[in-house]
């Protein structure tokens, strides 16, 4: 089924949630996945002090795990994971990924898993599907995206998978099907995705689109190659930029990202994301985006050279 942008797909989903459900969710992450879930009453309070929601379980991606989440040591009903993640470009291998099927399937817990970079996976043993891993089609829905494939961002289209067999719970332990839920709701809320956007989106699965996407994913790999090796031999630590097109990189000892994203602006003219923008452990990072020009991505990394010179 035809979605708008993934963005509002991951903001619909919940709907078919209860409002009690406990949610866990990557960290740092793309927002909507906290933000959809404040709107929708089940964060509880905010704590200013950690910039964290109290009924809200936080699964650190950061240097100090590798970049791979820990299993709750709670039970949750929902958790969020975006791989090849945004923002840190970081990856899971199938063994990873098992380790989460295992606990959904142990918890009676639903995995949102969201693989809209999965285009711009170039290592073997990484999956572009949580559905490669068994069992998992009873206890995921993946989210996929035309946006970061095909450039749709400003023409709004994505889609979403969940299974038939993939089912949830009721207080009282009876089992309902996700899938009709999702339907109901959806005929119910949505009227689709225009048809001239629907053709386009089919256009992509055709022998030239296939080829073209592939011939754009592989112009912005090559621009998150030249960020990352530019900024490693600037003095950076860096990861992602391998199997995604964002560079995540550890920003001065000392400095904040957001002083980091204004010494960047007013020295270098350079924009970046800051890395706590997308939640309290992505403080001390930042994020470059490999979606740009080839000249004004190698612009930009000279900039970065000769500021840190």
């Amino acid at each position: 089924m035809y979605q708008m942008e993934q963005s509002v797909t991951h903001g619909n989903i919940v709907d078919i949630f209860a409002k009690d459900n406990k949610v866990a969710i990557t960290d740092p992450v793309y927002p909507v996945y906290l933000d959809t879930n404040v709107m929708s009453g089940r964060s509880g309070k905010y704590n200013p002090n950690e910039q964290t929601y109290e009924n809200i379980v936080y699964l650190p991606v950061i240097a100090e795990n590798n970049f791979k989440p820990e299993l709750p040591k709670e039970k949750v009903d929902m958790i969020y994971l975006c791989f090849p993640n945004n923002p840190t470009g970081t990856v899971l291998t199938k063994e990873d990924l098992k380790k989460w099927v295992d606990y959904a399937k142990e918890n009676n817990s639903i995995i949102l898993y969201d693989a809209a970079y999965e285009a711009f996976i170039t290592e073997e043993n990484i999956p572009h599907s949580i559905y490669e891993v068994e069992g998992a089609k009873e206890v995921a829905i993946e989210f996929k995206s035309y946006s970061k494939t095909a450039g749709f961002t400003g023409v709004r289209c994505a889609y979403v998978v969940v299974p038939k067999v993939l089912k949830g719970y009721t207080e009282k332990g009876e089992e309902a099907s996700l899938n009709k839920l999702w339907n109901r709701r959806t005929c119910t809320k949505f009227n689709g995705v225009s048809y001239i956007v629907q053709r386009a989106a089919e256009a992509t699965y055709s022998e030239n689109g296939r080829k073209q996407i592939q011939e754009n994913i592989k112009y912005y790999l090559e621009n998150a190659k030249i960020i990352k090796q530019g900024l490693e031999e600037s003095g950076f630590t860096t990861y992602g930029g391998v199997n995604s097109p964002y560079v995540w990189l550890k920003v001065p000892e000392g400095m904040t990202s957001w002083k980091f994203f204004d010494k960047l602006l007013e020295e270098a003219n350079v924009v970046g994301t800051p890395g706590s923008g997308f939640g309290p452990h992505g403080e001390g990072y930042f994020r470059l985006t490999a979606f740009g020009t080839k000249e004004n991505t190698i612009e930009a990394i000279d900039r970065i050279k000769q500021w840190k010179k």
